[in-house]
């Protein structure tokens, strides 16, 4: 696996492009300021809800955090060695989450679909959940899982899986503390 992707830099363009303090942006995405600092430093990575929810903000695709080069190609084809991984998941709360995501489609600019590989390494210390807009996808590779879905509690085993309206309240979660691989595709 290559290394990290530069999504803070993305974001801080952005927010400097449309004049915003990191207060506005931090009101609008439900982080503080010293967070969102920190996501622009690449010292911390948001979640996908999050960054789903700060990707609407400044009317881009989710995909624009992750894209490499800006010309559009009609067909990506990404490498196993080629993947990039997003360590460091941070909830609104400053806590680790106890997963890392990876883009499987970086190159391919204006996706309807975002497909990502969750790595759920361990049950984090608190079980906050997120929405955002979309619907969403799952299909549990590797392990047991548990989706924390509005009020319920769904369990998943390997092969299993479920697509969601992202706007419930969801979050996945090691159902034994053990490595959990999914595949998730998001739409927003």
């Amino acid at each position: 696996m290559s290394s990290e992707y530069n999504i803070g830099v993305k974001i801080k363009k952005l927010r400097l492009s449309k004049k915003l303090t990191l207060q506005a942006v931090a009101r609008e995405t439900g982080f503080s300021p010293a967070l969102i600092s920190q996501i622009e430093n690449n010292n911390v990575s948001p979640p996908i809800a999050t960054l789903s929810k700060i990707a609407r903000f400044f009317d881009v695709k989710i995909g624009h955090f992750f894209a490499e080069e800006e010309e559009e190609c009609r067909y990506e084809i990404v490498r196993a060695d080629e993947r990039k991984m997003m360590p460091r998941v941070i909830s609104r709360a400053g806590t680790n989450q106890g997963y890392s995501y990876e883009s499987l489609a970086y190159r391919k600019q204006n996706k309807k679909m975002e497909p990502f590989l969750l790595t759920v390494s361990e049950k984090p210390p608190e079980e906050n959940t997120y929405s955002h807009d979309g619907e969403e996808f799952l299909f549990v590779m590797k392990g047991n899982a548990e989706l924390l879905l509005d009020d319920k509690r769904i369990e998943l085993g390997e092969g299993d899986c479920v697509y969601f309206d992202s706007a419930l309240r969801h979050r996945l979660l090691s159902r034994d503390g053990d490595e959990v691989s999914v595949l998730a595709v998001v739409t927003r």
